[in-house]
């Protein structure tokens, strides 16, 4: 049974634990969340066999293999039609669900533009230039930057965006869909999260990401990428 919506059990809120993987597991962790967590085109849909083939055959560590193994081995999974309906139940219609990395911490806010920027300019220090029809913040994106480019620029993305991967994660979570496993999975390769990020989680839990406030700066200056800085340092 599907988990009302107005509530969010504790157990959800609880964050991921880490567990240790080896640089080449976690690209492949990356790569195939960023492509079974894109919208599933028929061509993309065909990949999946073969990514499930991958992951079963990595001796990956039971935890996260048993996260993937939620989504792969999942009903809505067996058909693209079931598939492609679930995603837009999911991503197109629950805003505390949505695969844009800079809404959580922004909203739609005039400072949206600044960070999608700060996306744009850590792939160009990752020597990376953005090649599709899609926005910088886009989490498939991000994670194939992960996979194949700068492991450390991609890194500071991830966890200076962190609280709105968990919200991401619980709110899937909440809806009962296999696609928590995927985002579950991504969590256990990132460094456990402090209590600062912990606290900001919680808050986004109660009240969301932020709406526009005329002539308040909430956030603070959104400075432009510089490597070694926490992104979303506030």
């Amino acid at each position: 049974m599907m988990l009302p919506t107005s509530f969010i059990p504790t157990s959800h809120l609880k964050e991921t634990a880490s567990v240790s993987v080896t640089v080449e597991q976690r690209q492949l962790i990356h790569m195939a969340a960023s492509i079974l967590l894109d919208y599933p085109v028929p061509e993309r849909y065909a990949h999946f066999p073969l990514i499930r083939d991958e992951i079963y055959s990595a001796k990956l560590p039971t935890p996260v293999l048993n996260q993937l193994a939620r989504f792969l081995e999942a009903p809505h999974v067996a058909t693209l039609q079931e598939l492609e309906k679930h995603y837009v139940s999911i991503f197109d219609l629950k805003r505390r669900a949505t695969m844009y990395l800079s809404y959580y911490l922004t909203g739609d806010t005039r400072k949206r533009g600044t960070a999608l920027v700060r996306f744009t300019e850590a792939y160009r220090a990752g020597g990376c230039e953005v090649d599709r029809d899609e926005l910088p913040d886009y989490l498939p994106m991000v994670l194939e930057f992960s996979a194949t480019g700068d492991t450390q620029i991609a890194g500071e993305l991830l966890s200076s965006h962190r609280e709105g991967i968990e919200l991401l994660r619980t709110t899937l979570e909440s809806s009962s869909s296999p696609y928590a496993g995927l985002v579950s999975a991504l969590c256990m390769t990132l460094p456990a999260i402090d209590q600062e990020t912990k606290e900001r989680y919680l808050r986004l839990i109660t009240d969301g990401p932020p709406a526009e406030m005329v002539g308040v700066t909430a956030l603070g200056p959104l400075e432009p990428f510089t490597l070694g800085e926490t992104l979303g340092s506030r």
